[in-house]
């Protein structure tokens, strides 16, 4: 630490819907408000006509409907103003193929006073060389950075296992080719359990002005079976203080990049949604005290 000058940055937190899927948006608004949140990322997804069982992707009910979004973007506007929360991102699961799509989440996230959105890169299966893949996305990304120019809305892309862009090195790759105020990257060490682990300064320092917002969540690694003498292991979700992540170590790694953007709850972990979402803040909120 000798020679090491931390920041007094204070962190701000907010709650991707996508972890709340019994709650309604406005039971969502509601809720994290009274808790102490200051924001809220919206999942933004096609509902299905009837859910039947709750669950965090298909049976989600804290979603905004990605057919409606525009529609939707001033009552969402409203909601989010009357509980004193900002949204500081759009979760919309669009492809980097889909312009019509992007564009038209990007003229919601305007009225909604919203500054960036998700757009997926393709995932890897080995089916297509990584290649052919990385100098198609770079074609995508191109006509994308023109729109999030326009309307001054960044698109951002998620370090996430199975894609092409698991590891921080790798989004960088990518990403490096971009304006960082049109095209950025959600840091996601959850995700680099399961694929993409890089030491959390080092990738930080990589991605550097990209580093444009950041999700809380973690995993680890749990015997699943043994076939013959092989052990084999699986990835599973888990509370925050229970998986690889050490999250005192990125939010060290976070102040000493001076990241002073938002830091977003996406918890899979089994459990009640509001213990999780009153106990994932305190959580935090301990550990960034504890960097003093």
């Amino acid at each position: 630490m000798r020679g090491v000058v931390l920041t007094t940055i204070g962190f701000r937190y907010s709650v991707f819907t996508v972890m709340t899927p019994e709650l309604s948006v406005n039971e969502v608004a509601t809720t994290l408000r009274s808790i102490g949140y200051e924001g809220v990322e919206l999942r933004v997804a096609n509902l299905l006509e009837k859910i039947e069982t709750i669950d965090f992707w298909r049976g989600n009910r804290a979603t905004v409907d990605a057919s409606r979004l525009i529609e939707e973007a001033p009552k969402i506007k409203k909601l989010s103003d009357e509980n004193g929360l900002s949204i500081p991102a759009l979760g919309t699961y669009l492809s980097a193929d889909d312009m019509a799509g992007i564009e038209r989440a990007m003229k919601a996230a305007k009225v909604m006073g919203c500054t960036q959105i998700r757009v997926s890169v393709p995932r890897y299966d080995g089916t297509r060389n990584c290649n052919e893949l990385f100098k198609e996305t770079i074609g995508r990304f191109a006509d994308i950075e023109d729109l999030a120019r326009r309307y001054k809305v960044r698109a951002n892309i998620e370090i996430h296992h199975g894609t092409m862009c698991p590891s921080a090195s790798s989004i960088y790759r990518l990403v490096a080719n971009f304006d960082p105020q049109c095209i950025g990257v959600i840091y996601d060490p959850g995700n680099m359990i399961h694929e993409g682990y890089e030491n959390w300064q080092m990738g930080l320092e990589l991605l550097g002005s990209y580093l444009a917002h950041v999700h809380v969540k973690n995993a680890r690694w749990e015997f699943s079976s043994l076939k013959g003498e092989v052990e084999k292991w699986r990835p599973v979700m888990c509370g925050l203080g229970e998986g690889f992540v050490d999250w005192r170590e990125v939010l060290l790694a976070l102040r000493k990049v001076n990241y002073e953007g938002w830091l977003s709850f996406e918890d899979f972990s089994k459990g009640n949604t509001i213990t999780k979402l009153r106990s994932n803040l305190e959580y935090m909120k301990d550990l960034e005290r504890s960097l003093v």
